[in-house]
């Protein structure tokens, strides 16, 4: 069977986002609002003092990648930590969190964040964490290519993060003159963000080659994704495929649920300080309290 081939493409335009951050929305946006199970793609970059201070979710995943620079982040259960480049935090939102995130270095901090939805069994657990350091993310390289391996499996190595919707997260690094051949399970959805170079997707070596900050949606049938860099300088990628959830979606900002009534009751929740938001009553964020002053 051919690979997967590219059924669309998005140019990201960069947007305000928070207090003062810039991202580059690609999944989350008018023309692509959900690609199951998949709510948001930001690439972000934030100098301080703008940031994104104290704001809630329920109901999904965040995968933060750090590109470059660090950030910092602290919720109201007392979890804090400083993320870097290289570095990935994988919460999980759950029932409910309110946590800021913040710059921690000088000069422009840049990144990826990724919400993943939960299916409704899962959208009401207790969050969880999962922070892995750079140097302890899986790596391999073959023939002019490396990938860092955040979540599922490439060239013979795997990830240890549990994914509970299940998920593929990869990153990619292609030398010049380097082709790839990656396959994807055969139910995902899947899809490539281009950081760095440009390359040709798909199954036609003779494309176009494609550049940073394009979304592809690749299509639901084909034998994984194959890629070739003919550029003089280095292609560099994420590959994203998931499990669709097939369920309905009900979405007010950083509260998805399945029916406007669980979003009616979420708001209720949030409001009332009730129900998993009983912290938030009482907690702000160092960076919230820098910036009340």
């Amino acid at each position: 069977m051919p690979p997967r081939s590219i059924v669309k493409k998005f140019l990201a335009r960069p947007q305000h986002e928070g207090f003062g951050a810039v991202v580059r929305r690609s999944i989350g946006r008018f023309e692509l609002r959900y690609f199951d199970p998949f709510l948001v793609l930001d690439e972000f970059s934030v100098s301080a003092p703008a940031g994104f201070p104290d704001h809630p979710h329920r109901g999904f995943e965040t995968v933060t990648y750090m590109l470059q620079g660090a950030v910092t982040h602290e919720d109201f259960e007392g979890h804090k930590g400083t993320i870097k480049a290289g570095d990935l935090q994988w919460m999980t939102a759950g029932r409910g969190i309110v946590h800021s995130e913040m710059p921690a270095a000088e000069g422009t901090q840049k990144g990826l964040q990724l919400w993943i939805n939960l299916s409704s069994k899962h959208k009401m657990i207790q969050p969880r964490y999962q922070e892995i350091p750079s140097e302890n993310i899986a790596e391999a390289t073959k023939d002019g290519i490396k990938v860092r391996i955040i979540a599922g499996e490439s060239l013979g190595k795997k990830s240890a993060i549990y994914t509970r919707t299940p998920t593929m997260y990869l990153d990619f690094t292609l030398k010049q003159g380097s082709h790839l051949q990656q396959p994807i399970p055969k139910s995902y959805n899947a899809f490539v963000y281009v950081l760095e170079g440009e390359g040709i997707f798909g199954p036609h070596e003779e494309s176009s080659s494609i550049g940073a900050h394009n979304l592809l949606l690749l299509s639901g049938s084909g034998d994984g994704l194959e890629v070739w860099n003919k550029s003089t300088k280095p292609l560099r990628f994420i590959l994203v495929g998931g499990e669709p959830l097939g369920e309905p979606v009900a979405q007010l900002g950083p509260f998805v649920m399945n029916t406007q009534q669980e979003i009616d009751q979420t708001v209720e929740d949030f409001d009332n300080y009730t129900n998993g938001f009983e912290k938030a009553k009482h907690w702000r964020s160092q960076a919230r309290i820098g910036l009340d002053y």
